[in-house]
């Protein structure tokens, strides 16, 4: 199930956006807006969540979530945006990665 979230989470959320995969919740983040939807099978899922309601392509990026560990991994296909920079599927730009873990760790309230 995907959730589309700019708060902190809820166990139960968390438990129903681990159904698809198990171990790690998989997420698009939009980092003007400082929401994610997370839950999806694919990343692609999640953004299209966002797109729905009102995100732009543009601003949104592709992260895994580990809850047992608190891992963040920024790999996605939907980060590769060569008209952006970003020509691989790990976000590259520094500032990037640090507002989608910062989106992250604000909804799943989780530290480094």
């Amino acid at each position: 199930m995907i959730h589309v979230l700019d708060r902190k989470t809820s166990e139960d959320e968390i438990r129903e956006m681990l159904e698809e995969l198990g171990s790690y919740i998989k997420l698009a983040v939009d980092v003007r807006l400082g929401v994610l939807a997370g839950g999806g099978a694919m990343h692609s899922d999640c953004e299209s969540a966002l797109l729905q309601q009102g995100s732009l392509q543009e601003n949104i990026w592709g992260a895994d979530w580990v809850p047992v560990t608190g891992e963040i991994r920024f790999d996605s296909v939907i980060n590769i945006r060569p008209r952006q920079g970003n020509r691989s599927m790990t976000i590259q730009d520094p500032q990037v990665r640090t507002r989608v873990e910062s989106v992250i760790r604000q909804v799943f309230g989780a530290s480094k």
